[in-house]
């Protein structure tokens, strides 16, 4: 049997995201998981070593949130407003992302399959709520350098996602929104 897990992983970068909105520049999965990777490692830092709250450890994060989308390899990018259309669907696709996780974790040799397990399921709740606010920051930001750069197509994008951030009321990512997000609407010379 051929094990195709990674080879399958390595195709992340064919599946854009933002389907349905016209963009200034393309994003995949796999940079979007890059970027999520960075961002739940951040996040779960702060928790610990800013704010002194316990919290899951932030390498933990950090590769969790590589995994977060994996079953995207074999579901492709559903977009939100199909994706939380209603319970039912959300529901139902819940249950495809497990098929499909289950199906990539079936690539994997036996002796691997359980140390993939919790990080393409996202078994891990203290986990997954900070990879959770990772990748819903990053959609955030997003929208923000999608605006930066003119595109008014993501102004209502912007809006909901950053009141989704603020219903999450993270003490973490109040922190990062305060200290960091600023800088992601400033220019290169800017940043400086």
């Amino acid at each position: 049997m051929a094990n195709e897990f990674y080879a399958l992983l390595s195709r992340m970068r064919y599946i854009t995201r933002w389907g349905l909105m016209r963009n200034s520049f393309t994003e995949n999965v796999q940079e979007h998981s890059h970027m999520v990777a960075v961002l739940a490692h951040g996040l779960a830092l702060i928790r610990r070593q800013v704010l002194g709250l316990p919290g899951p450890a932030p390498d933990r994060c950090a590769v969790a949130a590589l995994y977060h989308d994996a079953s995207e390899i074999l579901t492709g990018d559903l977009p939100t407003p199909v994706k939380y259309f209603n319970p039912e669907i959300k529901n139902a696709y819940k249950q495809v992302e497990r098929v499909s996780g289950e199906k990539l974790l079936s690539m994997l040799p036996d002796a691997l399959r359980d140390s993939y397990r919790t990080l393409v399921l996202e078994e891990e709740d203290e986990v997954r709520s900070i990879v959770k606010a990772a990748d819903k920051l990053s959609a955030y930001i997003k929208c923000v350098e999608e605006l930066k750069a003119g595109n008014q197509e993501f102004e209502s994008a912007a809006r909901q996602t950053h009141a989704a951030l603020t219903a999450m009321a993270l003490p973490e990512l109040e922190y990062f929104m305060a200290e960091f997000l600023p800088a992601f609407s400033l220019n290169l010379d800017q940043l400086r």
